[in-house]
């Protein structure tokens, strides 16, 4: 937790030992141990198991399936050519009584081609099976069912890779520190979330638990709420610009030790958004977290909102994560004092304003 009335930070920072249980980009840093049956429960959820792989292991395991099923049937090609008794024989001038299955099969590496014109549908060359052995027109259509559950399996897997929320979740942004600061002389937690694409996001809702370390070392969870502009909204209806939550630091607040001295051995505050696509409908989940080094005192976010040329609005994401320092009579007055001062011009009153502890006001 950040002070700012201190050049240094007047809480310690967390202790190395413990890490944060989630990324600032949202990924889980959770490790479980003991489970039985691990490898049988991963079979059982193959297609997660692609969804949540990253890019490149998702391309190694493209490849080595279709290489793998190859090499298979490439095998089983081969012994079908031993055991038919048609890798000796000149497949040019064969005996009159044997039917050879597959032609010009005489080798592995002829197999394994075999296997790959087969699976690919190129086109049957020299090497071709025979409608009179019926060993090798039921390995053929194995494969060919195979294959084609194969094919279905890997492209369905891309594309539902491609198309899932998880991808629109990335243009989500979360202001990398929260604040402290002062509304209305009340206190109030805050953070920040901008939409980085164009296109509005619907129906969003923010939720968050904070995790306390315990003394006999549990974690203790509690939800926490937060509302949009220190009101009581429900969800945002659209959300282009950037949108700034609130949570009210009370007494009964599980955020209120956050104003006093003693700062609890460990806390983590983890945030959830969840939002609708606009045009596909589909829910999408974006996560980050703040321990109380990241929480700063006494400071609010510099605005980010201006206009252009032609008065439309325009967003300086430049100033995201910028904060800047609360004016003392914010924090330490709910009603600053305002002293009435009139402007006269050559002895006539022409107008007049108010002067506060917290500025102007007309």
């Amino acid at each position: 937790m950040i002070d700012s009335n201190n050049t240094k930070s007047s809480a310690p920072l967390l202790d190395q030992r413990h890490l944060r249980m989630v990324t600032k980009d949202g990924h889980s840093t959770l490790q479980i141990d003991g489970t039985q049956r691990k490898g049988l429960a991963y079979l059982r959820d193959a297609w997660g198991i692609l969804m949540d792989m990253r890019w490149r292991w998702m391309m190694l395991v493209f490849a080595a399936s279709f290489v793998i099923h190859w090499l298979v049937f490439a095998v089983l090609w081969y012994l079908l050519a031993e055991m038919n008794g048609d890798l000796e024989l000149d497949h040019d001038a064969p005996p009159d009584n044997h039917t050879i299955c597959v032609k010009y099969v005489t080798s592995f590496t002829a197999a394994f081609s075999f296997s790959l014109e087969t699976q690919l549908t190129i086109g049957y060359g020299t090497m071709f099976p025979s409608g009179d052995c019926p060993s090798a027109i039921a390995l053929l259509a194995i494969q060919m069912v195979l294959g084609l559950m194969l094919e279905a399996f890997i492209t369905g897997a891309f594309v539902a890779k491609i198309a899932r929320p998880k991808n629109r979740a990335f243009s989500i942004r979360f202001t990398h520190s929260a604040v402290v600061a002062h509304t209305e002389g009340k206190p109030y937690l805050m953070f920040q979330v901008a939409n980085t694409r164009p296109s509005p996001l619907t129906s969003v809702r923010v939720s968050a638990i904070l995790y306390q370390e315990q003394e006999n070392g549990q974690l203790h969870q509690t939800s926490v709420d937060f509302h949009l502009d220190s009101i009581t909204f429900e969800e945002c209806p659209f959300f282009i610009f950037p949108l700034t939550y609130y949570h009210s630091i009370t007494p009964s607040s599980p955020l209120g030790v956050l104003l006093q001295g003693d700062t609890p051995r460990h806390f983590e505050l983890v945030v959830f958004l969840s939002a609708m696509q606009e045009g596909t409908g589909e829910t999408c989940q974006r996560r980050t977290s703040y321990l109380p080094s990241e929480i700063i005192l006494h400071h609010r976010f510099a605005s980010m909102l201006a206009r252009g040329a032609k008065g439309e609005y325009q967003i300086k994401m430049e100033n995201f994560d910028k904060t800047i320092p609360e004016l003392p009579a914010a924090a330490d007055s709910k009603s600053p004092k305002r002293t009435d001062m009139k402007i006269r011009i050559n002895g006539q009153h022409t107008d007049s304003f108010q002067i506060s502890e917290t500025g102007l006001i007309e």
